[in-house]
């Protein structure tokens, strides 16, 4: 069986979202008007829900702005990884959005379709689909007096590694990107997951024999287009594989950014890679990026102590600890040196040109 997220929220969304639920209500609630807790839970920004009308389909979005100044901001564009994320992904983007207005930048992100009031679904997309509707957003913020359109970076995480090097590839005007726990090939990292997932929660080695055997049967039905129905019979427990998520695995199971990678050759380029990573082989992807982007416009930021989303793993792995974080230091959720190795990336990027 390839091994995916199911149709809920990737891990990091599922256990981090817990502790993100509302905070700033919570936080009211714990500490009153004006309180420690509620002062951490408030960002220096000024957002803005907007819906965006573009190719005929409507994104709702939220553009970020620093607190301070008319602009023209130069501009950082979010592109999601896998689930049904909404624009500030239950708050864990704004300590980023903070942390990339301190240099100066305003940030813009939406919902998935199918979150909040956006329409659409976001199982039915490709990963080409993705890359149109972050050139519609793209576009839409070269219409804005107090946006930079000649600023413009990404900033993307998890599925996004297949969708940045593609609207780089399409948009010449590009000037960075930021890619956070990226995988290269959808095949290789499916089959990283399910192992490095077993090994962790103690599976013995017949039990991870068999996993494989199964994941081998559902890559032969994808390859062939088999009904969700014979993909259900023959696999034996789908574990929340339902047809809709699927019908997404079939869409996208090629995904592969080793094409488009080379893109990226001449603008800044920060790959973010985490040591307790489940999802994505970190040494592999780290690999392919510095053989496809030779040279010093790739730089790589290693985080020994996080995980997947860039959490800190002992934070992640103590339900109690990470509701605490959450609430009462939303910004030490993150990995130590992450949000400040984010802003100064963007700091150095000013120095820099447009690539030729």
């Amino acid at each position: 069986m390839e091994r995916t997220r199911t149709a809920r929220a990737p891990r990091r969304s599922r256990r981090v979202r817990a502790a993100l639920v509302a905070p700033a209500a919570v936080a009211v609630a714990a500490a009153g008007p004006g309180g420690p807790v509620v002062w951490q839970n408030t960002c220096e920004l000024r957002e803005e829900p907007v819906v965006i009308p573009q190719a005929g389909r409507t994104l709702h979005g939220v553009p970020a702005l620093p607190a301070r100044g008319k602009g023209p901001f130069p501009l950082v564009v979010y592109v999601h990884g896998d689930g049904p994320v909404d624009a500030t992904h239950d708050t864990f983007h704004r300590p980023l959005w903070e942390a990339f207005a301190r240099s100066g930048y305003a940030s813009l992100s939406w919902n998935e379709p199918g979150v909040g009031e956006a329409p659409g679904d976001w199982l039915d997309q490709s990963m080409d689909d993705r890359a149109a509707e972050a050139a519609d957003a793209i576009a839409w913020a070269r219409g804005r007096p107090d946006l930079d359109g000649g600023r413009i970076g990404l900033w993307g995480a998890g599925q996004a590694g297949w969708v940045l090097p593609e609207i780089a590839a399409k948009d010449r005007g590009i000037r960075f990107v930021i890619a956070v726990s990226p995988a290269v090939n959808r095949h290789r990292q499916g089959r990283y997951d399910l192992l490095a997932e077993m090994r962790r929660d103690g599976a013995s080695d017949a039990e991870a024999a068999a996993a494989l055997r199964r994941r081998e049967t559902g890559l032969e039905l994808l390859g062939r287009g088999a009904p969700y129905e014979e993909y259900a019979h023959s696999v034996g427990d789908p574990k929340g594989m339902t047809a809709a998520r699927r019908r997404f695995v079939t869409e996208n199971h090629t995904a592969d950014a080793s094409a488009d990678l080379p893109a990226l050759r001449g603008i800044p380029v920060l790959l973010v890679l985490a040591g307790h990573d489940v999802n994505v082989d970190t040494a592999e992807t780290g690999a392919a990026y510095r053989r496809l982007l030779p040279g010093p416009a790739l730089r790589v930021a290693h985080y020994p102590d996080a995980t997947h989303g860039l959490v800190g793993r002992a934070v992640e792995d103590s339900p109690v600890r990470l509701a605490l974080t959450a609430l009462c230091a939303p910004r030490a959720l993150f990995a130590e040196g992450f949000l400040a190795d984010q802003e100064q990336f963007l700091t150095t990027v000013d120095t820099e040109g447009a690539r030729p």
